[in-house]
């Protein structure tokens, strides 16, 4: 499995020394990498579709300061691993707030970067989700469930609403939720399976879903919200 590694950093030397730090760890634990770069943390979040598995963030951006980047992320991505990376280490504390896993201290060396890395794997694998296979047409499709914002049933169909796009296949959704017993997802109504991860919004009757809002039936009102609480309290 490639892990998908973000560098937010404005100083080329800094992100040239950082991917380099990070060529250098994959191949001394036989991990490979994929490293995408960039120098500022609007770009970053206009491109952002919770499509990284951990990513280094500089504090002292141009624009937005990473602090307020990472803010933004948790509202639709509350699990990709952050990195602080920062020149006074009384503002990384801060990257707590927004649940940061740690922090390195500029100028970087290849030992400290390489502490954060074990961490940073440890804790990956330890929220490391499954993945499903699908059937969308003649083909089978392999799907994390990370990935998988929501699905939905639509007559004989049933779609998965994902990160990297949209996934049609026939089936039922009473099978998809057996499959997913175990994972955090939860039934709004009859025709819809949340992520619970990517839930920012409870409004009334209504459930935004990464953006997008979803209807939750009066009979499904209570189990989902049970559901969505025993989430936030960290069942999953």
């Amino acid at each position: 499995m490639k892990f998908r590694v973000c560098v937010v950093e404005d100083n080329d030397e800094a992100s040239k020394l950082l991917c380099g730090y990070i060529g250098e760890y994959g191949k001394s634990k036989n991990i490979d990498f994929g490293v995408t770069r960039y120098a500022d943390a609007l770009d970053f979040l206009e491109e952002f579709r919770g499509n990284f598995d951990m990513i280094f963030m500089d504090i002292e951006l141009p624009h937005m300061d990473g602090m307020e980047a990472v803010r933004r992320i948790r509202e639709t991505d509350k699990h990709v691993i952050v990195i602080f990376v920062t020149n006074m280490a009384q503002y990384a504390v801060k990257g707590y707030e927004v649940s940061a896993l740690d922090f390195i201290v500029k100028p970087v060396s290849y030992s400290a970067f390489a502490i954060k890395m074990d961490r940073a794997i440890e804790r990956f694998k330890s929220v490391q989700d499954r993945e499903i296979w699908i059937t969308e047409r003649n083909n089978k499709r392999r799907l994390r469930t990370s990935e998988i914002k929501y699905v939905e049933v639509v007559h004989h169909s049933v779609v998965f609403h994902t990160t990297g796009g949209d996934y049609t296949t026939y089936g039922q959704l009473n099978v998809v939720c057996e499959e997913l017993a175990d994972a955090p997802f939860a039934l709004c109504n009859r025709c819809f399976l949340v992520n619970l991860h990517y839930v920012t919004a409870i409004d009334d009757f209504s459930v935004t879903v990464a953006g997008e809002k979803l209807q939750i039936s009066r009979n499904r009102k209570k189990s989902f919200l049970k559901s969505l609480n025993e989430y936030l309290g960290g069942k999953w």
